[in-house]
């Protein structure tokens, strides 16, 4: 296996909490409890598109405002609701590649709030790559939001990932451009040259960027797809914004990594084995599909498209959406239709258009309906319990993830591209 994926660390710490509280004789509330008769439903018809998206955003602007400093800093906490949230136990870490999303989100809409929101968890990314215990412009898997409320730095999550690091850099590009704020490309910038520095590797093909590093320093030897797909798209946008043709070379580095792994029949592997140089061919990860064709824009990520049409589409009662991989087709996972969606929408082969209806459809039918929604925000998944094949379990919960990837899709903004002015 090539070890735990960006999108894996939530769950591995969410694991390692609920054993603990299991420990303690308290055992999580019942799994997939529907939002209770006496909950507030919006008004609204959240099934109205403009509608549903003001809705989402309603539900981001509040995770945001709930965890705010002194100094305007503010960090939304990434999972409520459902498994995550019961009478003893509140998971509130925030997951900085959610935090990107919304980060994206925001400035796709790019509403006076929404910028000041956005660069409002900008600038806590900031504050903690700068008051990172080894400080050497890394960030951290995940950090605790009722930390940044105090004004201090609480690392829950201690891996430095490489998709993580990409993903961070490229909400910071996003705001470099947005706000022509140069903070942001300074710091864009030290999160690339982290990657550059610890993960590069020009030594066993196909060349490309590595896992990154655990918490101990231990660096992981195993090359992703998913990985090097953010990579592509980060390096490319700090080429585009600094003018520096060196990112783009090291763009391409990635890009050509992700090309390697496209199989026979169009789909693309998840990434190497420990070696960093077997292919990996199973679990096949939908995001290896979707954002190899987002990040880079090539056209022959079209067929690896069109294998996730064929292969993992899962219907789970009123829901259809992808799954995580062909490992669990039983639920859908909304955050995976959200970029699915994305992509279709760019591609626009003939079809498209019925699927992506279709897609976000679904996404604004489980916006009003689904276990432990709340009529605002998105929950990860149709239902509790969808096995990724990487060794953890998705849930309905509300996720910032999922909502901000919606959004992204409603209005056709690629995280991976700066828009153009």
């Amino acid at each position: 296996m090539s070890g735990p994926s960006r999108r894996s660390a939530p769950w591995m710490i969410a694991a390692a909490l609920v054993a603990a509280v299991v420990l303690l004789g308290a055992a999580p509330a019942a799994l997939g409890a529907a939002r209770s008769s006496d909950d507030p439903v919006p008004a609204a018809n959240p099934l109205d598109p403009a509608q549903s998206v003001a809705l989402a955003y309603e539900f981001l602007d509040a995770r945001v405002d709930e965890f705010c400093d002194g100094e305007g800093r503010c960090l939304p906490r990434s999972y409520e609701g459902g498994f995550f949230t019961t009478p003893s136990w509140d998971f509130t870490p925030s997951f900085v590649y959610d935090d990107a999303l919304v980060i994206i989100a925001y400035t796709a809409r790019g509403l006076p709030d929404d910028l000041r929101r956005a660069r409002s968890i900008g600038d806590t990314l900031l504050f903690v790559q700068e008051n990172d215990p080894i400080g050497d412009g890394r960030t951290r898997a995940s950090y605790e939001p009722h930390g940044i409320r105090q004004g201090r730095v609480e690392i829950t999550g201690p891996g430095s990932f490489t998709g993580n690091q990409a993903w961070v850099g490229l909400a910071l590009t996003r705001l470099a451009h947005a706000t022509g704020d140069s903070r942001y490309l300074d710091g864009a910038l030290r999160v690339g040259q982290w990657i550059q520095d610890n993960t590069a590797d020009m030594a066993r093909a196909p060349y490309g960027y590595t896992g990154g590093q655990l918490e101990d320093g231990t660096s992981l030897t195993w090359k992703s797809t998913e990985h090097n797909s953010d990579v592509s798209g980060f390096f490319t946008q700090l080429a585009q914004l600094t003018g520096d043709p060196v990112w783009s070379d090291r763009a391409a580095v990635a890009a050509e990594f992700v090309a390697a792994m496209q199989s026979a029949d169009g789909h693309v592997n998840t990434g190497t084995g420990l070696d960093g140089s077997t292919i990996n061919t199973r679990p096949i990860p939908l995001d290896a599909q979707t954002w190899s064709s987002l990040a880079t824009g090539d056209p022959r990520y079209g067929a690896a498209l069109d294998w996730t049409l064929d292969n993992l589409i899962a219907t789970d009662g009123p829901y259809t959406g992808p799954s995580i991989s062909e490992v669990d087709v039983s639920k859908a996972w909304f955050e995976g239709s959200g970029h699915l969606a994305l992509a279709l929408e760019l591609r626009d082969a003939p079809g498209d258009a019925d699927q992506v209806e279709t897609l976000l459809s679904s996404i604004r039918l489980a916006q009003r309906d689904a276990p432990n929604g709340d009529g605002k925000g998105i929950v990860a998944t149709s239902n509790d319990g969808l096995d990724s094949g990487f060794g953890d379990l998705y849930y309905a919960s509300l996720h910032t993830g999922a909502t901000a990837w919606y959004l992204l899709a409603a209005v056709g903004d690629n995280p991976f591209a700066l828009p153009v002015d």
